[in-house]
């Protein structure tokens, strides 16, 4: 399974999206290779779930993998919430 974390830069925001995504997934013991990368990469890259912004969602429409919106990336109950709806 291949999850994108997203942000605006693909810099600071989904890396730290990506460790909090890997850390509840590591909670809920499943196994997957989480990338963080902005958003025009990701709309050109294969995977199965993109978590992303509801502002940045928008730019993401028609993409293949299930879009994920967390309000909050530093909200790890929210995230683990989130994955647990669409997994």
């Amino acid at each position: 399974m291949k999850i994108l974390c997203v942000c605006g830069l693909g810099q600071g925001t989904s890396l730290i999206l990506r460790m909090n995504v890997e850390n509840v997934l590591s909670g809920m013991g499943v196994s997957a290779d989480v990338e963080h990368t902005d958003v025009s990469t990701a709309s050109g890259t294969a995977a199965d779930y993109i978590i992303t912004s509801n502002e940045l969602a928008q730019s993401l429409q028609g993409h293949a993998a299930k879009i994920v919106i967390v309000n909050n990336y530093f909200d790890n109950n929210e995230i683990k919430q989130k994955l647990e709806e669409v997994m």
